[in-house]
């Protein structure tokens, strides 16, 4: 019992302090990557090659004034950009990262916590994002925040609904709610290859989810200046754009879960096969980002709510009638 609560908290420390110093290498990835397929230069002044671009963007906002506008309800103003940072890092605990290993006579699965209902449990958990964003907006006494806010709300309850659909397919054929059931279940065969259609859902819901373009309405600058975060600065500001590539992790991650197999991979240490399918997964939204121009908030909803959402009911019935057809 010892070994396993010391192996646990070690895990936890492990995993906390890859995961953050992945988020911020993702920040001066996108720029590269974007750099690159302007046909610019990215970040290449701060370190060899811009490597140390992410310790000066962090430096730079740690020291920047911290502002309390006036009017705002300082403690919800505060209190809000912790609130997504949190439940996007909570979301790793159920994500399994490797094979089981054996160490002091004990063997451990490489997830924090396998749960038999991982599933409801990221979802439960990713869902109260939403409200860091709405108490950000309503605290900032700003009506384009506020505006930003509701905007943003609105579009992740939205999508949130085809997103946990899409995955009901994948729960029917792998009969478990558990993250590591589920890649375990893929040991022949990839679930995307069974649930073509319900991946194309959970990615195009998974964009909107975590605001990125084509979706990121809750930063069109041409309408609410920058969105929720507009009246936040220093590390309060920085806190919404961890927990924003944070979350994209993590969807990368649950993709990489759910349908390619999660850590399975010839050859190569599994680690190392799950961080290479997380990482084709975060240079797509990169690309994304630098392809497709931003939709009209009522084309948003709309393709949500009469496009997304009975495709993923579709996907579910025909899962299940194929399931009971062959027995």
């Amino acid at each position: 019992m010892l070994s396993f609560l010391l192996f646990t908290i070690v895990e936890i420390l492990i995993v906390f302090t890859v995961v953050l110093m992945i988020v911020a290498y993702m920040t001066l990835m996108e720029r590269k990557v974007l750099g690159h397929i302007q046909v610019r230069f990215g970040p290449n002044r701060v370190g060899p090659f811009g490597l140390f671009q992410p310790l000066a963007d962090g430096l730079k906002l740690i020291f920047k004034e911290d502002i309390v506008v006036p009017h705002a309800n300082k403690y919800i103003y505060i209190f809000a950009p912790t609130v997504i940072v949190i439940t996007a890092l909570l979301c790793f605990a159920v994500i399994p990262y490797g094979d089981r290993i054996t160490l002091f006579g004990y063997n451990f699965d490489l997830v924090i916590a396998d749960v038999n209902v991982g599933l409801l449990y990221l979802f439960a958990i990713s869902s109260l994002g939403v409200y860091g964003v709405a108490m950000g907006g309503w605290a900032s006494n700003n009506k384009y925040s506020l505006l930003g806010a509701i905007r943003s709300s609105a579009q992740m309850i939205s999508y949130e609904l085809p997103l946990g659909l899409s995955v009901i397919g994948v729960i029917m054929i792998a009969g478990s709610l558990s993250t590591v059931k589920i890649v375990e279940a893929q040991s022949a065969m990839w679930f995307i290859v069974y649930q073509p259609l319900g991946f194309l859902i959970y990615l195009i819901s998974a964009f909107a989810e975590c605001s990125r373009t084509p979706f990121d309405l809750t930063e069109c600058e041409n309408e609410l200046v920058a969105g929720y975060q507009t009246e936040y600065s220093s590390m309060k500001f920085g806190f919404y754009y961890l927990g924003e590539y944070t979350h994209m992790l993590v969807v990368s991650c649950l993709a990489v879960t759910l349908f390619f197999g999660g850590w399975q991979g010839p050859f190569l240490p599994p680690v190392l096969w799950f961080l290479i399918k997380t990482f084709c997964f975060v240079f797509l939204f990169i690309w994304v980002r630098a392809t497709y121009p931003r939709l009209r908030y009522d084309q948003l909803m709309k393709f949500g709510w009469k496009v997304l959402f009975p495709l993923s009911l579709l996907n579910i019935m025909v899962t299940a009638a194929v399931l009971v057809f062959l027995g």
